[in-house]
């Protein structure tokens, strides 16, 4: 089993699918990281020799902000945003739709399932 930025890699799939559960690589990212290191796309993560892991390992962790490293930096981008006031930062605040989205209807995702009210019978 492939071991990778602390991320056990699938076995049965390609290399180049297999880098994409590390967080902060997409495809084009481990496209990227597979021409550099040489090694074939189309190998699967239990075909992969040692010397193979070794270099793709050192490639990720060397060349790109991975894991937890991406998360924090993430959260503190946001942190900021929060921290000054920004409109950005208050929609996080309050856990709204941050990027322009409408909110009378849908927005479920963020806002969360209401309950509705039955209306008062006259």
């Amino acid at each position: 089993m492939a071991r990778i930025a602390g991320v056990d890699l699938p076995r049965d799939k390609r290399i180049e699918i297999g880098l994409t559960y590390i967080y902060g690589i997409g495809l084009s990212r481990s496209q990227k990281v597979l021409a550099a290191t040489g090694v074939n796309p189309d190998t699967r993560v239990r075909e992969l020799s040692d010397a193979d892991v070794a270099a793709l390992r050192s490639e990720v962790e060397q060349s790109y902000e991975i894991e937890g490293d991406l998360r924090r930096w993430e959260a503190m981008n946001i942190k900021r945003l929060m921290d000054i006031g920004t409109y950005r930062g208050r929609r996080h605040r309050a856990g709204l739709p941050v990027r322009g989205q409408r909110t009378r209807t849908n927005a479920r995702t963020r806002r969360g399932a209401r309950r509705t009210v039955a209306g008062k019978k006259k």
